[in-house]
């Protein structure tokens, strides 16, 4: 018989297994993804299993995170794909709720986490972390784990969830995962199977560009000149660019200047993809 991933689909069911550990003494992580999963994903569940003795992994596509041009409709789904691969990554549970389950009738109450979401990926896509908090603060009180893992690729969305939580007080530890690339260094993202195979040629240069901004500013260079060499650079290169930016790597304030720790951010957008990368200023 061919083994598969333990699932459950209600808030209840997922709240009586966790209790169920919890019982025989066991830590949890949680691990919230929109499915698509790759390599990124799986990093993050291997991530939790070395700080948690269960990991939860919950596959939803958030339709509250979606703006309305966006891709919702198109956005990849692999049910059975994604099971089969937490199952191999060592996952204990697969959360699969549907939208009815997430957002019953009525359901009004949406989570906004101020400062944070004012601009970057915040201006650019409208409500998208109100929709992000929103549903994270339902996961984490419906799992209530330990710990729970995201990746740093979407750091915006990383430190919007460590404020959700110091704000509201969950008992919750958010841990980053490390950003996960290809060889020629296109980070890993469920939406690089919308690139054409000529835009997955060039997709590497969003990273090679923020990694020479980085270098600059290590080399003493201000940040406003070496955010705009980048974006440039960018734009020379046919990518339509939302911003490129450094950043307080803790509050994502603006630096300006030459700076000794920052976080370089850039989001462009290559035919009908749009890709998010960042590196840290000092490199690691």
């Amino acid at each position: 018989m061919a083994r598969s991933i333990a699932t459950t689909r209600t808030a209840p069911d997922l709240r009586d297994r966790v209790a169920a550990w919890r019982d025989a003494g066991k830590s949890i992580a949680l691990v919230p993804t929109m499915g698509a999963l790759h390599a990124g994903h799986l990093s993050l569940v291997a991530l939790a299993k070395s700080k948690a003795d269960a990991v939860v992994a919950s596959v939803f596509v958030n339709p509250a995170q979606f703006g309305p041009k966006e891709d919702l409709a198109l956005y990849p789904r692999d049910e059975a794909g994604d099971l089969a691969k937490l199952l191999d990554a060592g996952a204990a549970l697969a959360y699969v709720p549907d939208a009815a389950e997430m957002y019953p009738p009525s359901y009004s109450t949406r989570v906004s986490v101020g400062d944070l979401t004012d601009d970057l990926c915040g201006a650019a896509r409208p409500n998208h972390f109100d929709g992000v908090a929103s549903i994270v603060a339902k996961l984490l009180m419906q799992c209530a784990p330990d710990i729970a893992v995201f990746g740093e690729k979407d750091y915006q969305q990383l430190l919007v969830v460590r404020r959700l939580v110091r704000d509201l007080d969950m008992p919750v530890e958010i841990v980053g995962g490390p950003v996960i690339r290809e060889a020629d260094g296109l980070a890993l993202s469920s939406r690089n199977a919308y690139l054409s195979p000529e835009e997955r040629k060039r997709a590497p240069v969003l990273f090679q560009t923020i990694r020479d901004v980085a270098a600059d500013l290590e080399r003493g260079r201000g940040a406003d000149d070496a955010a705009l060499a980048g974006r440039f650079k960018l734009e020379a290169e046919g990518f339509r660019v939302d911003y490129v930016a450094v950043r307080d790597p803790d509050t994502l304030r603006p630096l300006s200047g030459p700076v000794k720790r920052a976080r370089v951010l850039a989001a462009v957008h290559l035919g009908r993809t749009r890709l998010i990368d960042n590196v840290p200023v000092p490199s690691r």
